[in-house]
């Protein structure tokens, strides 16, 4: 359906940073010719294969409280003043699910802000696998939820060895994917709670970028038409910005169509133009709500790409 209403409801160990090569991996900094860290596609698909190795990330499982302690450690590693949001949120179903939103801050103190999000759960399903037997299977989520995730941990990364000039807001939602396409409203409840809280406290950003589902092989990144409602100039400047940096191929012009994700409540309940960056084509990825939602599906060059256009753009 069109904006405001619900067109498509988007669902929307390999630890280097524990081993010492890993370690002395991130810890060298490369300065590119335009003056600021290096987006490196290799650390970023690092920490995605973290997230998997612990299995799926559902909300109330040892796998997700897991993740949720590996993130936190992650982010402080990188020099992020880290806080944790706590609820209960009530799934469609009447399931409470125990949920922490992960916001990291740099430069806390400046008023000048960008919004950078994504989410960190995992889907406790595989509504979409071709094999009957597997639909109720948990999936693994490296590209639906760890591939965002991984983006921004390596962006984190580079803030923490120089700080842009203003200030940034990473935000890590929870609960985005357990919801069905029946119920309106029940996927993201997440960040429809951010984004209340947001509304009450005053929190300002001058724009956001949500990261969903930028990993696969397969990619195209188009503008959906919630991010050119809400948020058209932010949405130009990201596309001409990966362009320039020669990623028309990736980041194609057109109408990738209507969809529901985070974004959309940042929007609606938070009022902070915001866009989303996510493999929507028409359609989604072949392996989305799939038990074949895993680490060889991914792209390091597609994660590098996105990764870079938004390094860029925060420098």
């Amino acid at each position: 359906m069109t904006l405001p209403l619900l067109l498509a409801l988007l669902t929307a160990c390999h630890t280097t940073a524990d081993s010492s090569e890993g370690r002395q991996q991130e810890q060298v900094t490369v300065v590119a010719k335009a003056g600021h860290p290096v987006f490196s596609a290799d650390s970023c698909f690092a920490r995605l294969t973290d997230q998997t190795s612990l299995g799926s990330r559902c909300p109330n499982s040892p796998a997700h409280a897991a993740c949720k302690a590996y993130l936190t450690a992650q982010l402080k590693l990188y020099g992020a003043v880290v806080s944790e949001q706590s609820c209960q949120l009530k799934a469609w179903d009447g399931t409470l699910l125990d949920c922490t939103n992960i916001t990291a801050s740099y430069l806390p103190a400046a008023k000048n802000r960008v919004l950078l999000c994504a989410h960190w759960d995992s889907r406790p399903w595989s509504d979409e696998d071709p094999d009957p037997e597997r639909v109720r299977a948990p999936l693994l989520g490296a590209n639906d939820g760890a591939s965002g995730v991984a983006v921004l941990l390596e962006i984190a990364r580079n803030l923490g060895l120089q700080s842009p000039k203003v200030g940034v807001d990473i935000v890590l939602f929870d609960a985005e994917d357990y919801g069905i396409s029946e119920e309106e409203n029940s996927f993201c409840l997440g960040s429809q709670y951010w984004a209340q809280q947001a509304k009450l406290t005053g929190y300002k950003a001058a724009y956001g970028i949500l990261l969903d589902m930028v990993g696969d092989k397969n990619a195209v990144f188009r503008k959906d038409a919630v991010s050119a409602y809400f948020a058209p100039a932010v949405a130009q400047k990201v596309w001409e910005r990966a362009a320039e940096m020669g990623y028309g191929a990736l980041f194609a012009e057109g109408g990738g169509g209507s969809i529901i994700d985070d974004h959309y409540y940042i929007n609606r309940l938070a009022g902070i133009p915001c866009i989303d960056i996510i493999h929507y084509d028409g359609g989604f990825p072949a392996t989305w709500h799939t038990t074949h939602d895993t680490p060889d599906a991914i792209s390091r060059d597609v994660l590098g790409a996105v990764g870079s256009v938004v390094l860029d753009l925060l420098y």
